[in-house]
């Protein structure tokens, strides 16, 4: 079999990331924007954490039929029929049962001995089978766990009906020739083996992640389950982008191909970050801001004369794009709807409007609107599509000798506006202190940050942050020539967050790493 099939679970594992909030409709849009890219299975989330996931999973497996749509279970009964009520509407449902199989595992989480785990998952996996055929078990945890006792586990779930194996290093631990014999171990003891596709699923805790997925592939693993930017819990999932690009740019070691639309990579990049609110660090593999981009002069010389002196992918193959029109405050909607269609960006008539608006107060303000300011600006229009709450006006006084002071107008449910004034130790906290005065949910700011969006002293500055209110965390971006507006922005996108979550139900109930 060489085609190697893409489990994309940026909308699970994903946004397990400490931060990640993502409402149904962001949900939605990301599963589609993963359908376009070619992914072979979306995990579209864990059904019996949280009526919002389930409404999500449900929604994504009714709507979506480029590919599979996946559930994720516990081995408990609950958890597979919840997962099955879910995905019932799906052209192709999975559900993927999961148990841990390490000894601190089952000695200290699950309390269990290696014989009723293997009974459990023998069971569970059964359970599954009886509402459709495409079932996934993984044992959670496998790279810690004894080799004989995954051998077993591996047999007695494909005799109960599993059809994919996914091996899971959950914590991140393997080293990558550790990992790869683990895979070819698996292959030469499970005596069914060949009814099933081995998966793998990496954690980065040591940066390993890519590395363990590769060399899986390279030992025999025909799936690989990785995140959009390699979100996910703790460090992180296998980075999408870099598994599909490793194994494009490398054919000569893996003879493998994937379905995925390489050019649909920057552009998918560019949506999960500003869905989820994680920057793309500028040294990013594939898709940083930096990956394209050379300083040394040396370096510069050789790619004049020969890109591939110095680059070994064409910028173009994963949808980094060239720009080839300036635009400013003289371009019209023609120009700047081409440009952004380079970008990857196919708004409705109504988003481009409103887009195309903010594009030209934008452009009175700068000479030159780059591609990044395009970038941000359209994703500082989506994010406020959806709000409870409306930044409608912001007034700051402030200097070395005054007292901070920032008064200000939102727009509350119902069209109502609400007005404050707040002094601070500065303005942003000004600013910060008045607005919880009118939205009155009670939240701790936990992150700052602020970047520029490109350079000049008329650049656009982006704020990233984070709020905390009942033990959960939710990030927040805004972006403006005034930094003081985009924290401002900020901090309405992640209270508007909050709200969302609180008014959806949509809260996860706490169930522990999962693989």
């Amino acid at each position: 079999m060489n085609k190697l099939l893409i489990f994309d679970t940026t909308l699970r594992d994903g946004e397990q990331a400490a931060g990640a909030s993502l409402n149904i409709q962001e949900k939605l849009e990301i599963a589609r924007a993963l359908e376009a890219l070619g992914v072979d299975i979306i995990e579209a989330g864990f059904p019996v954490t949280s009526p919002g996931d389930f409404e999500a999973v449900k929604r994504i497996a009714a709507e979506i039929r480029g590919c599979t749509v996946c559930g994720l279970a516990r081995a408990n009964p609950k958890d597979i029929d919840r997962a099955w009520e879910a995905l019932q509407k799906a052209r192709d449902p999975r559900i993927h049962v999961f148990i841990s199989s390490s000894e601190v595992h089952m000695v200290h989480q699950l309390k269990k001995s290696r014989e009723e785990v293997l009974s459990l998952a023998r069971d569970m996996v059964a359970r599954a089978k009886g509402y459709c055929s495409n079932i996934e078990f993984s044992p959670m945890d496998a790279s810690r766990s004894d080799p004989q006792f995954i051998y077993a586990l591996l047999e007695a779930v494909i005799d109960a009906g599993a059809t994919t194996l996914n091996i899971p290093d959950t914590v991140g631990y393997a080293m990558p020739f550790e990992f790869g014999g683990l895979i070819e171990g698996i292959f030469n003891n499970v005596p069914n083996i060949d009814r099933a596709v081995i998966s793998v699923h990496c954690h980065d805790d040591l940066g390993l992640s890519v590395a363990n997925s590769l060399e899986a592939v390279r030992r025999g693993a025909r799936q690989v389950e990785c995140t959009v930017n390699g979100i996910g819990e703790r460090a992180g999932n296998a980075a999408l982008e870099e598994v599909v690009m490793a194994i494009s740019t490398r054919p000569d070691l893996y003879d493998v191909t994937t379905s995925i639309n390489t050019e649909l990579i920057y552009p998918t990049s560019r949506l999960v970050s500003q869905r989820t609110g994680f920057p793309v660090q500028p040294n990013k593999s594939v898709v940083g801001a930096n990956a394209f981009r050379h300083q040394s002069g040396i370096h510069q010389d050789g790619v004049i004369k020969m890109p591939k002196t110095y680059e070994i992918m064409d910028p173009k193959t994963v949808g980094v794009p060239a720009s080839s029109l300036v635009l400013g405050k003289l371009s019209g909607r023609h120009a700047f709807k081409e440009r952004l269609a380079e970008l990857g960006y196919n708004l409705s008539e109504c988003d481009f409007d409103r887009a195309f608006a903010a594009f030209k107060e934008l452009a009175d303000k700068k000479k030159e609107v780059t591609d990044r300011d395009i970038e941000s600006l359209v994703a500082e229009e989506q994010r406020t599509v959806i709000e409870a709450y409306h930044l409608d006006r912001l007034q700051v006084t402030c200097g070395d000798r005054g007292i901070p002071t920032a008064a200000v107008r939102l727009i509350g449910p119902g069209g109502k506006v609400l007005e404050d004034a707040a002094l601070g130790t500065g303005p942003v906290d000004a600013v910060y202190k008045a607005i919880n005065r009118l939205v009155g949910v009670p939240n701790r700011l936990t992150e700052f940050s602020i970047t520029s969006i490109t350079a000049g002293i008329d650049a656009i500055g982006e704020v990233f942050i984070r709020i905390e209110s009942e033990g959960v965390s939710y990030s927040g971006r805004g972006a403006d020539t005034d930094v003081i507006v985009s924290s401002a922005k900020a901090y309405m996108n992640a209270l508007n967050r909050l709200l969302a979550v609180r008014m959806n139900g949509q809260a996860k109930t706490p169930s522990g790493t999962v693989n």
